[in-house]
Parts: C-alpha cells; structure tokens; sequence
C-alpha cells in the first residue's frame, strides 16, 4: 500500500519529510503485525527482544544494563520486563561471579523452546507478507543506515 493511501494524504514537505514518515509508518505496521502472533506465545514485543537478546549471548549471562543497551526500543522498562519473563520461567536470575552486587540473566530452555516456536511463526509471517528480495533488502537496509547516520 502506497503511504498516501494508508495515511490518507499527500503533502509532504519533501521526499525526505516523506520517507520519514514512510518509516514510522512502516515499523508500525511491522511491530502491529509481530504483536499480533507473538500475542499467541503470550509475549510482547519487548519480552521476545529481550529473548532473543539473550539468545545471541547463550550461553553467556547478561547484566539488565547489557540488555537495555541491545533493546530496539530504548526507552523499554527492562527491569519489568525480566520481571515477567522470570515469572513465566523463560530466564533466570542468577548472581554475577564477578561482583556480587550484580544480577545476571540467562535463558531457560523453555525460553529457547518460546523464542524458537515464535520466531518461526514471525519468520512465516513476515514472508507471507513482504515481497522483497535479498537484494533490495541489502538496498534498503544500506538505506536505512545511511537514514540513521548521525544517530547520537
């Protein structure tokens, strides 16, 4: 669908102003749908970053300021977030060797087992509802950067 139709103008500053807003919308409309099925899992759409955080540090323990630092959306709450997650029995809480005073996180395997389970559904979804190639992604995603290139 054409930005114009889904938002229901066509005046824009520039294609600049357009292309912004062409990616919010966007990333709306992609978290809308991975809301969606990942509601099937019960989690939300930061619960499943904070496991898939995880993930790609298993299976190494991660302290609550590493993953904040990781999240997509940075102004998450992490520490309510592993709150839940830890009472879903999806990670664990454990004290840091090195320091004590430090909490450290690590997945459980019924936290692999969900994120696993889920990605594949959002992996399904997303092909079944984008068309585009390998190589207009690495376009877009070359794009995308170049967007963010004074990101502070």
């Amino acid at each position: 669908m054409k930005l114009e139709q889904a938002i229901q103008s066509n005046k824009f500053k520039n294609e600049v102003q357009k292309a912004g807003l062409n990616i919010m919308y966007t990333a709306w409309w992609l978290k809308t749908l991975s809301c969606k099925e990942l509601k099937d899992f019960g989690l939300t759409h930061e619960q499943y970053n904070v496991l898939r955080i995880l993930k790609g540090k298993h299976p190494e323990q991660m302290c609550v300021k590493d993953i904040a630092g990781r999240m997509i959306e940075k102004n998450s709450n992490v520490p309510r977030i592993l709150d839940r997650l830890e009472e879903k029995k999806l990670i664990k809480r454990n004290q840091g060797t090195e320091d004590a005073r430090q909490t450290v996180m690590s997945l459980t395997q019924a936290g692999i087992s969900i994120l696993e389970s889920s990605t594949v559904k959002l992996d399904a979804i997303m092909n079944a509802s984008t068309d585009i190639s390998n190589d207009d992604a690495a376009k877009l995603n070359s794009l995308l950067e170049k967007f963010r290139e004074k990101e502070v």
